[in-house]
């Protein structure tokens, strides 16, 4: 058995705060002990209670910095790691300029694996230690992912994409062709390890009615698997597939007809929504994903969080790698909230890292896997610095509460605030050298 004890400040949540004064919704200790053993959390606490049912373990010391569940993305493209800051295009023109043609070199075993370390290396630099990924078409593609998520012993994920039409010869498979390779990559990787299988049919405009059937028949095969796809990312998207789909009442119900719609199934964007398809999402289960780098970044619109909620609509919330602009989910967290801002709606700062963690291991329906360091859960930890750069430190000099803080980190920081990211309980970053830090508040549930 391999033990570990971790020491810092801790924040975990039980549920999603209601507000900033909602202290119940959440633990803060700020001198905790974090108790792991064999990649698994055994118990936290105030440090010296732990540390008094564990004396003789190992102690690694991360005062004065946060531990936090790792953070977790719910809508990321892994064949788009080279194509992040590709200028100047909305949704169809990025996807036909940028996207597609960078798909096509993922037919190589050997560029899609060492794009997979590379993608990998970003998620963890970045502090995010599960992710649901989209890969290319090609199965050479989720080979190479799962592959690298199974070497890493990361819970990840993924699946590669169905799509016959509407995009070029090299990017297209077949109806028959993609239920035949999702089905031997579900045999091949969902359930082992830490692994998930998601059925993956991109979009309506690239799956034609006869592969929307297949991914029926793969759904209906495998209830277990997650769905994702896109829905509602930019106007043009939306008229395009009523053409396409002209018998359709509205663009979710291309998915609805299909029976792709459950309570495993994430529907990237979800922007423009008519209000019958609300009915369906809240009906359903399914869950949209906020992409607010993406949406600011392809001038996509404004994701109606308040509207959603109110219907009962549990969404998460994500990078969207490529179009999306950064890996991480601080920087994420910052252009929610301006989206919100500009909606007048708000996103408190314990509401925004409740909804990077427990909230989207909730949408996964893997909150009593990972998303909080409760007792049982996997111990996938992010350790955060707020006095990261020296910007941050001046700020931080100011702060008075932990709502403070964790909007310093939320607008501020980046991969540059994460200073220790653990994997299964496995230490992923080598320390650096950094300012200790300054955290003037004290009373433990100060919000």
């Amino acid at each position: 058995m391999t033990q570990k004890l971790l020491r810092g400040r801790l924040l975990t949540f039980h549920r999603a705060p209601q507000d900033g004064s909602d202290t119940q919704a959440y633990t803060y200790l700020e001198d905790a002990g974090l108790l792991i053993s064999d990649g698994i959390i055994q118990g936290s606490g105030p440090f010296d209670s732990i540390l008094a049912k564990a004396p003789d373990v190992p102690i690694t010391d991360h005062r004065p910095h946060l531990m936090m569940a790792g953070f977790i993305d719910t809508h990321i493209h892994f064949p788009q790691v080279q194509v992040i800051a590709s200028w100047g295009s909305q949704l169809l023109d990025w996807l036909n300029n940028y996207t597609f043609p960078e798909e096509t070199r993922f037919a190589c075993e050997d560029h899609s694996h060492r794009m997979a370390q590379a993608f990998f290396d970003q998620l963890v630099a970045h502090g995010t230690t599960s992710a649901a990924a989209y890969c290319s078409v090609h199965k050479t593609s989720a080979d190479a992912f799962f592959s690298e998520a199974t070497r890493r012993n990361m819970r990840m994920l993924g699946g590669k994409v169905l799509m016959d039409r509407n995009a070029p010869a090299d990017l297209l498979d077949t109806p028959q062709k993609g239920y035949d390779e999702t089905k031997a990559l579900i045999s091949e990787w969902h359930s082992k390890g830490r692994n998930g299988y998601v059925i993956t049919p991109r979009f309506g405009i690239t799956s034609s009615p006869e592969q929307m059937e297949t991914a029926m028949a793969l759904g209906a095969e495998h209830p277990d698997c997650h769905i994702q796809t896109h829905l509602s990312e930019n106007k043009d998207e939306i008229a395009f597939t009523r053409e396409l789909y002209p018998q359709a009442r509205d663009y979710l119900d291309v998915y609805q007809s299909y029976g792709l719609l459950r309570d495993n199934t994430l529907l990237g964007h979800a922007i423009h929504l008519e209000p019958r398809e609300v009915d369906a999402l809240a009906e359903t289960g399914a869950h949209p994903v906020f992409c607010p780098t993406s949406n600011l970044f392809l001038g996509s619109g404004l994701f109606d969080h308040r509207n959603l909620t109110a219907r009962g609509v549990q969404s998460g919330i994500a990078t969207d790698v490529g179009a999306g602009t950064s890996y991480s989910m601080l920087q994420t967290l910052k252009e929610g909230y301006k989206v919100l801002q500009l909606q007048g709606q708000s996103m408190h700062p314990l509401q925004a890292f409740d909804w990077a963690t427990r909230g989207n291991a909730n949408v996964l329906g893997l909150e009593d896997k990972i998303g909080t360091l409760a007792s049982g859960t996997e111990a996938d930890v992010v350790i955060l610095n707020s006095s990261a750069t020296s910007a941050m430190a001046l700020r931080m000099e100011r702060a008075e509460s932990l709502a403070e803080e964790l909007f310093v980190l939320q607008i501020m920081g980046d991969d540059r605030a994460v200073e220790e990211v653990y994997v299964s309980g496995v230490a992923q970053k080598a320390c650096q050298d950094r300012p200790a830090g300054v955290v003037r508040f004290s009373g433990g549930i100060t919000a």
